[in-house]
């Protein structure tokens, strides 16, 4: 008999420092050993002000620096007060039902329906999942410039193809980021990565950095605990 050979190609585990952390385990667990500090930053909702509202749809979403530039940010506790929604977990799994990103058992039909009427009477666009948050990410950068790099990383989701940018660049285009969802310091300090199906990202680093990024940057959010997961908001903590 001849000897079976396997043609399947697997690849090997992704740099920790540049990715999101899987979902079925702790985001600190995930990051063991590599980022002693996490924080989740929520991705604002987006409110046209030199900008049709019309535009947000698939076939004419404007680009990165059209929303930076003619556009204002939202944040999440601003939209609680408008719509009603109780707390960020509830707007969370609202956010998640309305792009089908969770089982029927877990979704929440009238939290979505809420989000959607909101936005409507108010002309404001749902944060995109999955992507780094358009006005968010110059302060970041300017944050990461100012203690001292110059130059940082840009990932696809699994960091199979990575290319190096200047932050300068980075600021003035905020289009070069298109395509990627993880940014890393060439030092392997700094991370900034987004889940593909979540309307959030993570800032990684030691304490003091991610704290002084934090509170420099304004960032609305919330401090990993040691049993947080991507899935928070379905989880009792937290």
């Amino acid at each position: 008999m001849g000897r079976f050979m396997s043609d399947v190609r697997i690849l090997p585990e992704p740099h920790r420092y540049a990715v999101c952390a899987a979902e079925d385990i702790p985001i600190k667990d995930f990051y063991k050993g590599v980022f002693e500090e996490i924080f989740v930053f929520f991705h604002p909702f987006i409110r046209p002000k030199m900008m049709d509202f019309d535009l947000f749809n698939p076939e004419t979403y404007p680009g990165r620096n059209e929303i930076r530039e003619h556009c204002e940010m939202v944040s999440w506790k601003q939209f609680l007060s408008l719509s009603g929604i109780k707390s960020y977990k509830q707007l969370d799994i609202g956010l998640r039902t309305s792009i089908l990103g969770l089982i029927d058992e877990r979704q929440d039909v009238k939290t979505a329906n809420i989000i959607q009427e909101t936005c409507l009477k108010n002309r404001i666009a749902e944060p995109a999942e999955g992507v780094l948050p358009e006005f968010i990410m110059n302060h970041l950068l300017r944050g990461i410039k100012a203690i001292g790099h110059s130059w940082i990383w840009l990932g696809d989701e699994f960091c199979t193809e990575r290319k190096l940018e200047n932050i300068d660049d980075l600021i003035s285009d905020n289009n070069l980021i298109d395509g990627r969802i993880s940014l890393f310091t060439h030092d392997n300090k700094i991370l900034i990565t987004t889940h593909w199906d979540s309307h959030f990202s993570l800032l990684c680093s030691d304490k003091v950095t991610v704290e002084s990024l934090v509170d420099s940057c304004r960032l609305e959010g919330f401090y990993c605990k040691e049993d947080t997961e991507i899935y928070w908001s379905l989880s009792e903590g937290n």
